[in-house]
């Protein structure tokens, strides 16, 4: 589904990604872990199109089409999504209506007619139930007012409605509690299927015991400098990041 090849990027003219190689299947969970400044949220940036994101060397194909040069919508309407660490808030867009706009823009781009109401409606009902979200939380303003794990169960919920190829979960358990994690995590669990595929950013394995990947990577300085199952996340939280810079450096 996904293939990153020899991929460097830069912003501002400071080289972040220096040879980045990864391929995710349809079906599978990757976790990419860290430390600050090693380029994982880059990372994300530069597979959903972010603008201020160069892109210096190397390629990115979603179903062996090379991405490089579409837009952030464009490369949605593909089929990626992003959560972000710190969604963005739109006073007098209730979330309802911002669904309703995002999944009719998608259908427009395919040439598609606008989702008929009652279809949308049902579908509306149908992810809220899934991950339990409360009506009344639907007509509230978009991300005004929300807490961080009802910023985060939000994103999830959109993740359901739009139904992508390519879900990438940057740092989504940063400053949940324990309830909200799990919450979040279980709504993830229930949209995983063989058609999709999910990328989760994270400092640190407790989101992995939620969300168990089948592959965990660690970045530092820009490289993929270990891969393995999730078994290395355990190993990670025993040795801490200090033991991957040392085998990076050595």
């Amino acid at each position: 589904m996904l293939k990153i090849k020899d991929l460097h990027a830069s912003v501002e003219g400071k080289s972040i990604l220096k040879g980045i190689n990864l391929e995710v299947n349809a079906g599978e969970v990757h976790a990419i872990m860290g430390p600050n400044g090693s380029g994982k949220s880059t990372l994300a940036s530069v597979i959903a199109g972010k603008e201020e994101y160069e892109v210096d060397k190397g390629q990115i194909l979603l179903d062996n089409q090379d991405i490089d040069e579409l837009g952030p919508d464009e490369r949605a309407h593909k089929g990626v999504f992003m959560s972000f660490q710190y969604p963005v808030e739109i006073p007098g867009v209730s979330v309802t209506n911002f669904m309703k706009a995002a999944i009719n823009e998608t259908r427009k781009a395919k040439g598609l007619e606008d989702m008929p109401a009652n279809e949308m409606l049902k579908k509306i009902r149908e992810k809220s139930e899934l991950l339990e979200i409360d009506r009344k939380f639907l007509s509230r303003s978009l991300n005004e007012g929300f807490s961080g794990g009802e910023k985060k169960r939000n994103e999830i919920f959109q993740m359901a409605m739009l139904e992508p190829k390519l879900a990438i979960l940057d740092e989504t358990d940063s400053g949940l509690d324990i309830d909200a994690l799990r919450i979040v995590a279980n709504g993830v669990n229930k949209l995983r299927s063989k058609d999709n595929a999910v990328i989760v950013i994270t400092h640190y394995q407790r989101l992995l015991e939620y969300i168990v990947p089948d592959f965990v990577h660690v970045l530092h300085n820009g490289r993929i400098v270990k891969s393995g199952s999730k078994e290395l996340a355990l190993e990670l939280e025993a040795k801490g990041y200090d033991w991957i810079k040392e085998k990076a450096n050595a």
